[in-house]
């Protein structure tokens, strides 16, 4: 028989009317000829009520009280649950984390899984039982209680869905399922059937999604499909599985940040080590910055930018002065009132024509583009924040999200993408690999180091800061075939802007003629090339929030003597451009320092 996991959270658990719709869902499931393990939550906010009780008792209390306290949320929650479903007439038994046969290391409040025993839910499944199973929880080797940290729930589904081979993880929730946009801000946003793990991914490190993210970067590596659905309705909700290649929309989906701030640092000395100091400063006062770019350096000096949530603004501005202390040099300013843009699709790795067409959008509405970095499959545009709103309205039509099929860029053209299989593995083999995996989910969370020596940069320097330009400029690219991967471009000056991209060596010369051709009417603008250089790019999940990755992604290089040419960050990504002469050297040791094999 197949395995379905359900996982409830909190709201799909808060009263007994829910619990017992919970149990329908449960029940009808197993009637449908599935063995059924559902993974519950602690009712609505008990978590918060438990520690707030706490907190009235000791400011401080032990982490292992903690968990002995926060554990029994969960433990209401699935008797409750096993209770619905005898009421129903189906015979169910509650099991927590330790019962489950989930070994944790001791670290109280955010352990690790260090085993999974499946047999005793083995055994209560091939016996006809329905498992409600508590999340969040395991036990230690010294049978103290522990809890697995945020987003503990979503771990122990997922993770359970694995090593029993499950055929799908359903996560119910308080939405319909995942929408193009946000549907409070654009009124024609459209629920998706199906996205793909990689740009669920990224729409839920930009905050807009309902899971956690390193649960969904764990199902994606077991191939486990996960499928959101409503908990107060009968809507099929979204899936969330492999991508199928041959029907990749372009662009699946479009997120806005608001209240961002530009902190620069300008002038800054162009040798190794600077972005090490920097990101030390605001490593130390754990600032999250985000879009972090660095241009081509001249006459010895360059400038950084990077944005950071405008309520950390004068932590920022603090510690780029320090900054610029330790450095003997460069001046230091901000701007507020801005947001944060991006679109998100696994299309984008085979269309030429995603970023011209996005920034055409922007262009027809007027809007001004403050800076652009990009991802695989994302980019994302800093605006003014008093557009942002017409900005993502223009974004949404011009890219047809309200369409159930949305047609491909009216620039550019598809290209193809070699087909990527993953082999299977025996069920011991698998159970080990999980919890090989889960025991490092809490470490910095570097999944890969890609090195790629086969780019070469074009630079446009001292174009026109205005709406359309961009356009101009990819349209160009998009028309003549050629696939862009890096682009930045930095905060203007006096109303000029540089813009730089990286695009495969073979294309050089082909984008060089393009541009030149569309330069010739902009005669105060100058064309830059280096055709040899290598992009070197740190990738993981939620690297905005682990403020030390890029630390110590710096400091290594620094060490090494790897000068660095360019910056471009994302979410889920670090990419930076060395010379070629340096580029093993540094795919070498970034390797060594995030614990991976090298090539």
């Amino acid at each position: 028989m197949s395995i379905v996991v359900q996982k409830f959270g909190g709201t799909s658990v808060a009263d007994a009317q829910r619990i017992m719709a919970a149990a329908r869902r449960i029940v009808a499931t197993k009637r449908q000829g599935h063995q059924v393990v559902a993974v519950v939550s602690a009712r609505g906010e008990k978590t918060d009520e438990l520690v707030d009780l706490a907190k009235s008792i000791s400011a401080h209390p032990r982490p292992r009280e903690m968990d002995m306290l926060l554990s029994t949320g969960e433990q209401e929650s699935v008797a409750l649950v096993a209770m619905a479903v005898h009421e129903l007439g189906e015979d169910a038994v509650s099991l927590t984390g330790a019962q489950i046969g989930i070994l944790t290391d001791s670290t109280f409040t955010k352990a690790r899984i260090r085993k999974i025993t499946t047999d005793r839910i083995r055994a209560a499944l091939e016996a006809g039982k329905i498992v409600i199973a508590a999340g969040f929880q395991g036990v230690d080797e010294d049978s103290n209680i522990t809890t697995l940290g945020r987003g503990g729930s979503d771990t122990t589904a997922t993770a359970l869905a694995a090593v029993l081979e499950a055929d799908v993880c359903e996560i119910y929730t308080d939405v319909e399922g995942i929408f193009t946009t946000d549907p409070r801000a654009v009124k024609q946003a459209r629920k998706m059937d199906r996205i793909s793990y990689d740009e669920m991914l990224e729409l839920t490190s930009l905050g807009g999604g309902k899971m956690h993210s390193r649960s969904i970067e764990f199902a994606k590596k077991y191939r486990v499909p996960l499928l959101v659905r409503p908990s107060f309705s009968d809507g099929e909700g979204t899936l969330i599985a492999p991508q199928l290649d041959a029907e990749a929309p372009v662009v699946s989906g479009i997120a806005l940040v608001k209240k961002e701030a530009i902190v620069h640092l300008r002038n800054i000395p162009d040798r190794p080590g600077v972005l090490a100091i920097v990101f030390h400063c605001m490593a130390s006062r754990r600032i999250p910055i985000d879009m972090v770019i660095q241009d081509i350096a001249e006459g010895g000096v360059a400038n950084v930018s990077f944005t950071v949530p405008q309520d950390d603004l004068a932590d920022t501005l603090t510690a780029a002065n320090e900054a610029a202390e330790r450095l003997g040099a460069g001046d230091v300013g901000s701007s507020t009132n801005l947001a944060k843009l991006s679109v998100v699709g696994a299309g984008m790795r085979t269309h030429t024509g995603v970023a011209a067409h996005l920034f055409q959008s922007l262009a027809e509405a007027n809007v001004s583009i403050r800076m652009i970095t990009t991802s695989e499959i994302k980019i994302s545009v800093l605006v003014n924040r008093d557009q942002s709103q017409e900005a993502l309205e223009a974004v949404h039509s011009g890219f047809s999200l309200h369409l159930d099929q949305s047609p491909q860029p009216r620039i550019g053209f598809k290209q193809i993408d070699p087909e990527r299989q993953r082999a299977g593995v025996s069920r011991d083999e698998l159970e080990q690999d999980v919890v090989r995996r889960l025991q490092s989910m809490e470490d910095i969370v570097v999944s890969d180091v890609q090195l790629d020596t086969a780019q070469s940069r074009i630079t446009v320097k001292n174009v026109a800061d205005r709406p359309g330009v961009a356009a101009e400029v990819f349209k160009a690219v998009a028309e003549g075939g050629v696939m862009v991967d890096m682009i930045v471009q930095n905060v203007g000056q006096e109303q000029r802007a540089d813009l730089s991209f990286t695009v495969p060596r073979p294309d050089l010369e082909r984008c060089l003629l393009l541009m030149r051709e569309l330069l010739e009417p902009w005669p105060e603008t100058s064309l830059h090339f280096d055709k040899d250089i290598a992009l070197l790019a740190v990738i993981g999940i939620g690297l905005r929030s682990h403020t030390g990755v890029g630390e110590k992604m710096f400091t290594a290089l620094a060490e090494s003597g790897i000068n660095i040419q360019m910056v471009n960050t994302s979410e889920t990504r670090i990419s930076v451009v060395v010379g070629t002469a340096e580029a093993e050297k540094a795919f070498a040791t970034l390797n060594r320092v995030f614990h991976k094999q090298g090539r």
